[in-house]
């Protein structure tokens, strides 16, 4: 027991490492969450824990012929995820502040929660060589290829738990301060927040010409 508690722990905090680097789905998520708030920003953010979690389970369960087939894929993958940023954020840049942020209207249903948490799914797993990242994260932690299926469960639950903790900080953290964000000051986080997606967007299909 105490040796499955240590290793939650551990893996627990490699969750928060791997989540706490803002990235473009940092950029996303507290956009959406301003915008939109904490409700779709907490699905966004839950949407990107479980892809991190599926990667920590590649990496844990030593599924290395899985691995290698991704990373192949990574050519089509990057170009889709790209392209599906530069669209996101150029939505978010040019959109007006919607009526919902200013609190005259309800929040979005079942089906809006379920697009953003799925296509934050679909977008973080966009880019294969976050499994290599994994892998080499878990080797120098000494955890690579766990030993037993309950010792990779837990290492899994560990990385993925981790990581939507960050999020859960992160989504409520941003959801407090968007009740003091005025409809200028959000037109203007609009358009920075969305142009630095498409940013991303751009650096990610770049960089598969670049990388060739």
């Amino acid at each position: 027991m105490h040796d499955a508690l240590a290793l939650y722990a551990r893996t627990f905090v490699i969750g928060v490492a791997v989540a706490a680097p803002v990235g473009a789905m940092g950029v996303l998520c507290m956009q959406r969450t301003l915008a939109r708030g904490w409700r779709i920003g907490m699905t966004t953010g839950l949407g990107i824990a479980t892809a991190d979690g599926l990667y920590a389970a590649i990496a844990a369960f030593g599924m290395s012929a899985l691995a290698g087939y991704l990373v192949t894929l990574q050519t089509p993958l990057r170009l889709a995820g790209g392209a599906a940023l530069i669209i996101l954020g150029l939505r978010a840049a040019l959109s007006p502040p919607s009526p919902f942020a200013l609190g005259e209207r309800t929040a979005p249903g079942a089906a809006g929660d379920a697009r953003s948490y799925l296509g934050a799914v679909g977008l973080t797993l966009t880019n294969p060589m976050t499994i290599m990242a994994f892998g080499a994260i878990f080797a120098s932690a000494g955890l690579a290829a766990q030993s037993t299926p309950l010792s990779a469960a837990t290492a899994t639950f560990g990385v993925a738990t981790g990581s939507l903790a960050w999020w859960t900080l992160l989504v409520t953290g941003v959801a407090l301060a968007r009740h003091s964000v005025g409809t200028r000051m959000m037109r203007g986080i609009n358009l920075a927040s969305g142009g630095l997606v498409a940013v991303f967007g751009v650096i990610a299909v770049t960089s598969v010409f670049i990388t060739r």
